[in-house]
């Protein structure tokens, strides 16, 4: 079953735009065929991260073993490895306001920005005798997860664990010599084998994201699976991410500079930020590439809905809408007093779903282009996998189209070398 539709109409009433798209659907479809075609090692290994099913034996031992005994998981990252990893959780509620941990299982906390002060307090509200960590880093040598592991570490001697540090680590890095598997090996805690060949920002469907599916009580089979089913359905047939990709290398060519993810769920905030890193890592590259920016509605309607009517006509607009329904109802007592029959015996999320639908329109008539991706029924594991797989398939196809390489961070090497440098200064 299809897990949602992507509707570029109202984009194609401007002559414009609508010129741009006939011309750069045809390039996508080209490209879309080179990724067919199976000869790349990096999207080949992002495919067997699909289509394996000998690691989950693997991860369910890490889950396991940073399980038993414990009142906290914590995970350990930056960038996509952790952006995934936020995004698979937040279907379970992490990161909102509705976040309740599985009932007797552990708390679940996704650490990934590099705030000294953040993290000692942080650290210092947790039984740390209790609390368990997991560490992840493809190359084994990134910056901001060795600090966090380094400072768990003294955190935990300094409490009097120093003797039982195996009890408290796992983690994920490439094979080889690299300081991240060195120092779990040492210390004797179980270390998943990351693949060399899989960047960060794909990593959703490996075991990087496996372990916090699992942890956040998830279908983590499930998840998998409907992942490899969206991409064998989207190589085979009908690709929406293929008209997704012309929406948005359309946009660059007609001058618009920055593209708008507006998404109208709060399991979704954390999607947005995966997919900003996503394309701007990715196609960033050359002078080429589009600035993302993640938006929640109806919160940025409030925010920023000005500025993208009325502002700068240099954004394009991804809105995605969700089937959703609650028991979050308005009583309809109350709105009767007060003459607010409109909002009378409604479900919340049929007010969001006016206001999506209003936006895009709105956006529209204001000649900026916008499209609708809509869910077909409310959010789940199949649901999310669906979303994952176009965006990064619709990132693939627009790094053929715009001739660059999707799997590096050239640029972004250079600030790594100059951090270790400054590091060398004897303190």
């Amino acid at each position: 079953m299809k897990q949602y539709t992507h509707d570029v109409t109202l984009a194609l009433a401007q002559k414009d735009f609508e010129n741009a798209f006939a011309r750069r659907r045809l390039e996508a479809a080209t490209a879309l065929d080179y990724w067919k075609s199976g000869n790349d090692r990096n999207f080949a290994a992002f495919r067997r991260s699909l289509e394996r099913s000998d690691d989950f034996r693997v991860a369910e031992v890490v889950v396991q073993h940073l399980m038993k005994d414990s009142s906290d998981i914590v995970i350990l990252g930056i960038g996509g490895s952790s952006l995934g990893a936020q995004t698979i959780a937040q279907l379970a509620f992490w990161g909102t306001p509705a976040y309740r941990p599985v009932p007797g299982k552990p708390r679940l906390h996704i650490i990934d920005n590099l705030d000294g002060s953040t993290f000692e307090r942080f650290l210092g509200g947790l039984d740390l005798k209790s609390t368990r960590f997991h560490v992840v880093s493809k190359s084994g040598s990134t910056s901001e997860p060795l600090m966090q592991l380094l400072t768990a570490i003294h955190a935990l001697e300094a409490a009097g664990g120093g003797k039982y540090l195996k009890y408290h680590f796992s983690g994920e890095a490439e094979p080889g010599k690299n300081s991240l598997r060195t120092m779990l090996t040492e210390i004797g805690a179980p270390i998943l084998e990351h693949d060399p060949n899989l960047g960060g920002r794909y990593t959703a469907f490996s075991t990087v994201g496996l372990v916090p599916a699992m942890l956040a009580g998830l279908d983590a089979r499930g998840f998998r699976a409907a992942g490899l089913d969206a991409l064998q359905s989207s190589l085979a047939g009908a690709c929406s991410a293929l008209e997704g990709a012309a929406f948005s290398v359309a946009s660059r060519d007609i001058g618009l500079s920055q593209q708008i993810m507006w998404n109208y769920s709060d399991r979704l905030e954390r999607f947005a930020k995966w997919w900003r890193q996503l394309w701007a890592e990715s196609l960033g590259k050359g002078g080429n590439g589009t600035t993302p920016v993640d938006a929640l509605g109806p919160v940025d309607q409030h925010s920023q809905l000005q500025l993208y009517l009325d502002g700068p006509r240099d954004k394009s607009f991804t809105l995605i809408e969700l089937p959703d329904r609650s028991n979050a109802r308005a009583s309809a007592a109350w709105a009767g007093k007060q003459q607010l029959d409109t909002y009378a015996d409604r479900d919340m999320c049929e007010v969001v779903a006016a206001q999506s639908k209003a936006t895009a329109e709105t956006l529209a008539r204001h000649s900026r282009p916008v499209r609708r991706i809509s869910l077909q029924r409310p959010l789940d594991e199949a649901g999310l996998a669906g979303l994952l797989v176009h965006f990064i398939l619709e990132t693939l196809i627009a790094a053929r189209m715009w001739n660059v390489d999707p799997f590096g961070q050239p640029a972004v090497e250079e600030g790594k070398i100059l951090t270790r440098k400054y590091l060398e200064v004897p303190k």
